[in-house]
C-alpha cells in the first residue's frame, strides 16, 4: 500500500490527545522565583578539602592534552603517562587521615581515576602497535605537528622530503593490504612475477582494525592539515617546497581512507555505514568494571540482567492479559505501538508529559525541583540523519525528539511513528527531562562541579532509569498500555547489558544484537539497528549500556538501605544524590551514609545479590 493510501489508516488509529489549555509555568512565573530564596543555601560548604586539588588536576591535564594534541603519538602517550604517574606520587603525599568524608571520597576517586587513565594508555599503545602496518607514516605526521608545537624552525626542503616519504610508505601499505585481501579471497599464497620485480608483502588485517585505522587516519589528517596551514603562505620558501607534495599526499590519503572503508571495512557508497564496533575483550571489561567500582564479572552481570528480564516477562504477560491478549505480549505491544499522535503534534505531547511528571514527583515530595530547572528546558526536533543512530528521545539541557519528517521513506516514517508512540513517550519524557537528565544537568553545573571528572553512566543513566522504577512503583502508568510502554524500556535496558557485554566478550556479532532486540524486546528493526549502531559505532564507553540498569539497581539497593529502613525521606535521599555530584554509586553510598573511607578502600558492595 502506498503512503498516500496508508496515511488515512494510520491517522485513524492515532490517539486523540487533549492538549493542556493552560500556559506553561514559565509563561506565568515571576522572574524573582529563579533566585535562591535563602543565601544560606549558597554559603554552606558542599565540597571536600580536595576540591581544588581535583580541579587543578583536571585543568592541568586539559592543558597537556591541548598541547600534545596528536593523541595517539608516542610523545603524547609518554608525556601523559609521566603526568599520571607524577600525580600518583603527589596524591600519596596527602595527609589522608586528616580528611573528612568528602575529602576521602575525592581521594579515592582521583586515585582510581589515575589507575584507569594509565590502563587506557596501555590499551591505546597496544592498539597503536596493531595499526602500525596500516599506518606506517603516523609517527611522521605526529612529528611534524609536535615540532611545530615546540616552535622549532621548519626546514622546508626536509619537510617536503618527509611528505614524499609518507606517500611511498602509504603506497606500500596499500599494496600490502591489496595483496593480503587478494590472497584471502583466493586462498593463493602468491603470484608468479617477472624477474627483478618485487611484490608487496601481504598485510592481513580485520574489518575492526581497518575501521579503527580509518578513524585514526581521519584524526591524523586534521593534525597534518593544521601543520601545513600554519606555515603555508606565511613562509614563502615553505610554500614553494611543500604545496605540491602536500596536495599529492592529501589526494593519496583521500584514496586510502576510501579504500580502507570500502574494500576492507565494507562500507557501500550511498548506504548506511555497517556496524563494526571495537570489542575490548574480557580483560578490558574487567578493567572498566574496576574503574566503575562494580565488584562483579561480565558473566555475573549477564546473569543479573536475565533475572531482571524474567521479572519483565511476567509483567508483560500480566499487562497483555489485562488488554485481552492472553500471554501474547507481542500482540499487546503491537496495539500500544499504534497509539501515536499525528505528525506535528508530538511537541504538544512532550510538553504535557513533562508538566505531568513534574507535578507527579512534586505532589509526592520525592525530590526538589528548583523553578529554574522546572522551566528552563527547550525542545528540538531531531534530523532524519540523527534518527538513524538515535531513533528515540535524547535529553539533558534540552530534549531532542525523534519523529517522522516529510523527507523520510515510507517505511521509515511508519517505523518512527510506531517507535515514538504515546506509551513509549510517557516513559521517556521524564527520563530525559525531569526528574531525569535535565535535573542532573542543573545540579552538575552548580554543586560539586569538580566531580564532573568522575562522571559515569552508572550515575547519569542509572539515575534516570531509577525514576522509571520509582514512578512504576508509585502508580504513574495509568493503564495496561502505559505499563507496556514502561516495560518496553525496562526490558530494553536488560537487553542492553546482555547484547553489549556479549559483543565485547567476542561472543555476539552486531547482527545477533539487532535480532535479539527485535525478538526479545519488540523493537522495530530500524530502531534496533539504530540502537546497536549507536552502541558500537559511536563514542560511547564499553560499559555505557550496562550503566542504565546496573546504576538503577544500585540506587534501588541504596534506597532500600536508607529510605525503606526509615533513615531518610525520599526527598532527602534524592536531593543528596544530586548534591553529591557525579561519581560511581558506591561513592554516592559513602556520601549519603557519611562513611569515612579507609585509605586502601576496595569496592565490595554486592548490591544485586
Amino acid at each position: 500500500m502506498s503512503l498516500p493510501r496508508l496515511l488515512p489508516v494510520l491517522f485513524a488509529a492515532a490517539v486523540s490527545v487533549t492538549w493542556a489549555a493552560e500556559p506553561a509555568p514559565v509563561a506565568t512565573r515571576a522572574t524573582s522565583d529563579y533566585v535562591p530564596p535563602e543565601l544560606a543555601q549558597l554559603t554552606k560548604p558542599a565540597s571536600s578539602e580536595l576540591r581544588e586539588l581535583v580541579e587543578r588536576f583536571t585543568t592541568d591535564r586539559d592543558e597537556l592534552e591541548r598541547f600534545y594534541s596528536v593523541r595517539t603519538s608516542a610523545l603524547h602517550l609518554r608525556r601523559m603517562r609521566e603526568f599520571y604517574q607524577a600525580w600518583q606520587q603527589r596524591l600519596g603525599q596527602v595527609a589522608f587521615e586528616s580528611l573528612g568524608v568528602e575529602g576521602r571520597i575525592d581521594y579515592t576517586l582521583l586515585r582510581s581515576h589515575l589507575v584507569y587513565e594509565l590502563r587506557l594508555l596501555d590499551r591505546e599503545e597496544a592498539r597503536t602497535k596493531e595499526l602500525a602496518p596500516l599506518l606506517p607514516f603516523a609517527e611522521q605526521i605526529a612529528a611534524l605537528q609536535e615540532s611545530r608545537r615546540m616552535m622549532e624552525p621548519v626546514n622546508p626542503a626536509a619537510a617536503a622530503a618527509t611528505l614524499d616519504q609518507m606517500r611511498k610508505e602509504l603506497a606500500a601499505a596499500r599494496a600490502g593490504l591489496e595483496a593480503g585481501l587478494k590472497a584471502d579471497q583466493t586462498g593463493a599464497k602468491g603470484e608468479a612475477r617477472k624477474p627483478g620485480t618485487e611484490a608487496a608483502a601481504p598485510i592481513v588485517t580485520t574489518r575492526i582494525v581497518a575501521y579503527r585505522a580509518a578513524n585514526r587516519l581521519t584524526e591524523l589528517r586534521k593534525s597534518l592539515d593544521d601543520w601545513f596551514k600554519h606555515f603555508d603562505g606565511y613562509d614563502p620558501l615553505f610554500s614553494w617546497w611543500n604545496r605540491a607534495p602536500y596536495k599529492a599526499l592529501n589526494e593519496d590519503l583521500d584514496g586510502y581512507v576510501k579504500y580502507l572503508r570500502e574494500k576492507v571495512v565494507g562500507v557501500e557508497p550511498g548506504k548506511d555505514e555497517p556496524i563494526i564496533g571495537d570489542p575490548i575483550g574480557r580483560d578490558g571489561l574487567m578493567a572498566e568494571l574496576e574503574h566503575e567500582m562494580i565488584p562483579y564479572t561480565p558473566e555475573q552481570l549477564i546473569e543479573i540482567a536475565n533475572r531482571e528480564f524474567a521479572w519483565c516477562d511476567a509483567e508483560w504477560k500480566r499487562a497483555a492479559r489485562e488488554m485481552g491478549y492472553g500471554d501474547d505480549w507481542k500482540a499487546a505491544l503491537e496495539k500500544a505501538k499504534h497509539d501515536y499522535v499525528e505528525p506535528g503534534r508530538q511537541p504538544d505531547l512532550v510538553r504535557d508529559l513533562a508538566l505531568e511528571a513534574v507535578k507527579f514527583v512534586s505532589d509526592r515530595n520525592l525530590v526538589t525541583i528548583p523553578p529554574l530547572a522546572a522551566d528552563m528546558w527547550r525542545l528540538r526536533m531531531m534530523t532524519p540523519e540523527a534518527q538513524k543512530t538515535n531513533p528515540f528521545f535524547l535529553g539533558g539541557n534540552d530534549i531532542l525528539v525523534s519523529y517522522p519528517t516529510d523527507t523520510m521513506e515510507e517505511d521509515q516514517k511508519i517505523q518512527a511513528l510506531r517507535a515514538n508512540n504515546i506509551h513509549f513517550a510517557r516513559a521517556t519524557v521524564f527520563h530525559e527531562l525531569l526528574p531525569g537528565h535535565h535535573l542532573q544537568f542543573y545540579y552538575l553545573a552548580r554543586i560539586n562541579q569538580h566531580r564532573e571528572l568522575f562522571i559515569t553512566p552508572f550515575w547519569v543513566e542509572g539515575w534516570a532509569l531509577w525514576w522509571e522504577f520509582q514512578l512504576w512503583d508509585k502508580g504513574f502508568p495509568r493503564s495496561p498500555g502505559d505499563r507496556i510502554g514502561m516495560l518496553f524500556w525496562r526490558t530494553h535496558r536488560c537487553a542492553r547489558i546482555i547484547f553489549s557485554l556479549n559483543f565485547h566478550l567476542g561472543k555476539w556479532t552486531p547482527q545477533q544484537c539487532i535480532d535479539f532486540l527485535v525478538d526479545r524486546v519488540g523493537h522495530e528493526r530500524a530502531s534496533a539497528t539504530g540502537e546497536v549502531r549507536r552502541s558500537f559505532n559511536g563514542d560511547y564507553s564499553p560499559l555505557y549500556q550496562v550503566g542504565y540498569m546496573m546504576g538503577a539497581l544500585q540506587l534501588r539497593a541504596l534506597h532500600h538501605e536508607l529510605v525503606d529502613s526509615g533513615k531518610m525521606t525520599d526527598r532527602a535521599f534524592h536531593d543528596g544524590i544530586m548534591q553529591g555530584g557525579s561519581m560511581p554509586i558506591e561513592m554516592v553510598r559513602a556520601h549519603l551514609e557519611q562513611t569515612k573511607l579507609p585509605k586502601d578502600f576496595v569496592p565490595t558492595w554486592r548490591f544485586a545479590d
